[in-house]
């Protein structure tokens, strides 16, 4: 009979949690927070075409000038670091694959006489970390090249806005490579599959999104100079 237990039968403990509905909460969280970080880069890439574009009084002459300098920025370096973290994110999704496969696999893992064989699992999330963490030393290499170029936050408007854009990026991406190194921690731990899946996934949807954003800014950069 199946009595009151929604049809899974009067066996199945109610306590056991609900992994699916737990992911869908944590994506909602993800998508909110996305949008967050959204409306902060709109607000700065707003500023900074108006920026561009607005003369500025000087005192000295009585008049308004155009004060927003061309910045020398070190497009090599930071080509390379666009190919690192493109390549970082093709890690993450395998990562996030093969936990998705993990998770689906767990609940028959452990029946009397089923065998899955000797998977062999790359390990893709410690790959990622260590590609996160060669971007971010490329992005400190990168402002270092500025400040060899004669070019600091306050320099002009132009390279306050360059600075501003990377290094926001950064710290947004920083907070990714925390998120990695817990999931790294729940493999470590052996925590459960469906667990471990939730961490890895939304990790790796952030961690997307911290490509598109870099790509968004290496473009803006490049093109509203």
């Amino acid at each position: 009979m199946g009595g009151g237990d929604g049809g899974r039968g009067g066996n199945v403990p109610n306590f056991i949690p609900d992994y699916g509905a737990r992911l869908r909460r944590a994506r909602l969280g993800l998508v909110c927070g996305i949008a967050t970080v959204c409306m902060v880069f709109i607000s700065l890439t707003s500023a900074y075409i108006v920026r561009k574009g607005l003369p500025t009084f000087d005192d000295m002459s009585n008049t308004y000038v155009h004060d927003w300098g061309v910045v020398r920025l070190p497009w090599a370096l930071l080509a390379i670091n666009t190919a690192v973290l493109l390549m970082s994110s093709l890690t993450m999704e395998l990562a996030r694959r093969q936990a998705a496969r993990q998770a689906a696999l767990a609940p028959v893992s452990g029946f009397p006489g089923v065998s899955l064989g000797n998977e062999r699992s790359f390990p893709w999330l410690g790959l990622t970390v260590l590609l996160g963490f060669g971007f971010l030393a490329g992005q400190w290499l990168a402002w270092g090249e500025l400040h060899n170029g004669g070019f600091y936050v306050n320099t002009n408007p132009s390279s306050s806005f360059a600075f501003l854009l990377t290094v926001t990026h950064a710290v947004h991406l920083a907070g990714g490579v925390i998120g990695l190194l817990w999931a790294v921690s729940a493999s470590l731990l052996q925590r459960p599959a469906e667990a471990r899946r939730i961490v890895v996934d939304i990790t790796a949807w952030y961690w997307h999104f911290m490509l598109v954003l870099w790509v968004y800014i290496f473009a803006l950069l490049g093109l509203a100079r």
